[in-house]
């Protein structure tokens, strides 16, 4: 019987609330989410942006033995300056000269015989083919001592340019062979930096334009310099270019290997822009709710420098277009919306 009298009691519980839902609180109608929209917009300005890179010698070379034999003389060490035209290393050239001295020698004993045979056969004692021969013998003799010459001159290394030795890898007295690296001579005066840069930067710039640099190694110190060269080609994996800036007079602590920061101004052009805010992004890529009466759209887009409270976008909207930057909470594709801060009345001109 108490099973009974409690099933009961719990069907008119039942129907009173189905009474109360249907008829006297019924559920207010959810209002649209709030939204606050801004419009895609051309905006031309300049921009500075900063990139990092490492300084290196404009010019460096490696100083490679043309001779076989022992080093006599190797006067320079890392970190040595020196002038163009100095001494750096000196061979044993001792059996050259003395190989030398032997060509010079039949080289004038040579001479002699042509000049001999030259007087016999105006008499017609010797013949042609006799005096062709020991002019033949003479040419070859004459080239045997230039050849000495310049084997002799090739176990002496004077500096190309003036820099400073950034290698040496050899000691006086050891024996080396023929192409043998022994120093490094690098030019410190004129350092530069390689910087990767997108590919969206580089119409922006042009050869010479000025640059500001510091390094880390110096502090706060700021150094000017132009772009020296643009790369004629972009990573098409990255899509990234190189741009080389040269130091205009770099101080005497600057070194090669050194962190570069370095800031280039772009030139002024148009660029179509929304507020940072309105750029979202998920696992597909960047999009943003596009505005259109009284719904919004999401729209996939490309974008590309970050220009202070802007971002550039490459590819997805047009000038003029009203796009959401604030109140993103619930908010999916075809979703109405409201705007914040108008009345409904308004809310049609406020995108007129």
């Amino acid at each position: 019987m108490k099973r009974y009298i409690f099933l009961l009691i719990s069907l008119l519980l039942l129907s009173a609330c189905g009474e109360s839902a249907n008829g006297n609180n019924p559920r207010p109608e959810r209002r649209p989410p709030l939204v606050e929209i801004a419009t895609v917009e051309y905006q031309q300005e300049g921009q500075t942006i900063t990139r990092t890179g490492t300084l290196q010698a404009d010019r460096q070379v490696k100083l490679i033995t043309e001779e076989e034999g022992r080093i006599a003389a190797l006067p320079v060490h890392e970190g040595d300056r020196i002038s163009k035209g100095d001494r750096l290393l000196q061979l044993n050239d001792t059996q050259l000269k003395a190989e030398l001295k032997k060509a010079r020698a039949q080289r004038a004993q040579a001479a002699l015989d042509v000049r001999r045979l030259e007087r016999l056969q105006s008499s017609r004692v010797v013949s042609e083919d006799e005096l062709a021969r020991a002019r033949t013998a003479l040419d070859v003799a004459q080239a045997e001592e230039d050849l000495l010459r310049i084997r002799i001159d090739n176990t002496r290394i004077n500096a190309p340019f003036s820099g400073v030795i950034s290698a040496r890898l050899a000691e006086p007295g050891d024996a080396v062979a023929r192409f043998t690296h022994v120093l490094t001579l690098t030019d410190d005066k004129t350092l530069l930096a390689a910087l990767p840069l997108s590919e969206l930067v580089l119409p922006s710039l042009a050869l010479n334009d000025p640059v500001t640099l510091t390094l880390d190694a110096l502090g706060d110190i700021r150094l000017q310099g132009r772009i020296l060269r643009i790369h004629p080609t972009v990573d098409p994996v990255t899509r990234q270019g190189v741009v080389e800036v040269i130091l205009n007079e770099p101080p005497q602590e600057a070194r090669p290997g050194q962190l570069a920061r370095v800031e280039l101004t772009l030139r002024a052009q148009p660029r179509l822009t929304v507020p940072f805010p309105a750029l979202r992004r998920d696992t597909q890529g960047e999009y943003v709710f596009v505005y259109d009466s009284d719904s919004v759209h999401q729209t996939r887009v490309v974008s590309g420098l970050h220009l202070g409270e802007h971002i550039e976008i490459v590819n997805g909207l047009n000038q003029g277009q009203h796009i959401v930057v604030n109140g993103f909470l619930g908010l999916n594709d075809g979703v109405k919306v409201s705007l914040a801060d108008k009345k409904p009345a308004e809310q049609e001109s406020a995108v007129q």
